[in-house]
């Protein structure tokens, strides 16, 4: 007698996996499994999110730390040679200044120098010709628009004498008067309208303080 086996039937989801996997298409996930790739992901993206935004964040960083840093830089270099700069510029005000007063000072030497020759020799030439200070009689009367009647020129003591001596016909027209308190080359005109100063260092004087005026003229 022939035995017979019981036959069971396949349950419907082995079915559909079977004729899904005949039909080329994928099994359905079951909720456990779904849930596992999509943490599986989730994790994966999150680390690879890290990854790039770390790698992004530390470029941008990295960029605007070079660009901070030579911005300071340059700042940092500009306040260094803005102080060296005005440091400089006095330096060289103080310089100017300096060469300014050695040449004021030169000049005024200068004129003094001059000064002091031109003093030596005109009373080394009235020492020779003391009648040359007649001249400068004649020339400060006409000068003030004077006559020479009731005039009283001051020499000095030695000089009056001598002008006398030499010239005695051109000092009949005023009166000579010998001062004690006149230096040599010094005279003075008195007479009922003016007085006058008529002598060689005054007029030395004039012309010292005229070249001295155009010296510091030419320094400025």
């Amino acid at each position: 007698m022939k035995s017979v086996r019981p036959h069971r039937f396949p349950s419907l989801q082995r079915l559909q996996v079977a004729q899904s996997a005949q039909a080329g298409e994928a099994a359905p996930l079951s909720a456990e499994a779904y849930q596992q790739g999509w943490d599986s992901g989730h994790s994966d993206g999150h680390a690879e999110g890290l990854i790039s935004g770390g790698a992004a964040g530390f470029a941008e960083g990295h960029a605007a730390g070079l660009a901070q840093g030579e911005a300071e830089a340059r700042l940092a270099a500009t306040a260094r040679f803005d102080e060296k700069a005005a440091l400089m510029e006095q330096l060289l005000q103080q310089v100017q200044r300096a060469s300014d007063d050695y040449q004021l000072a030169l000049r005024q030497e200068v004129v003094d120098l001059v000064a002091k020759v031109a003093r030596q020799v005109i009373r080394c030439e009235l020492t020779l010709q003391p009648v040359q200070l007649l001249a400068l009689v004649d020339e400060t009367l006409a000068a003030t628009s004077q006559t020479n009647t009731s005039v009283a020129v001051h020499l000095n003591a030695e000089e009056c004498q001598r002008v006398i001596e030499l010239a005695p016909e051109r000092v009949a027209r005023w009166q000579l008067v010998a001062d004690p308190h006149l230096a040599p080359g010094e005279c003075r005109i008195h007479s009922a309208e003016m007085e006058a100063d008529a002598g060689c260092m005054q007029r030395l004087d004039l012309c010292m303080d005229q070249l001295q005026e155009q010296l510091v003229q030419v320094a400025e």
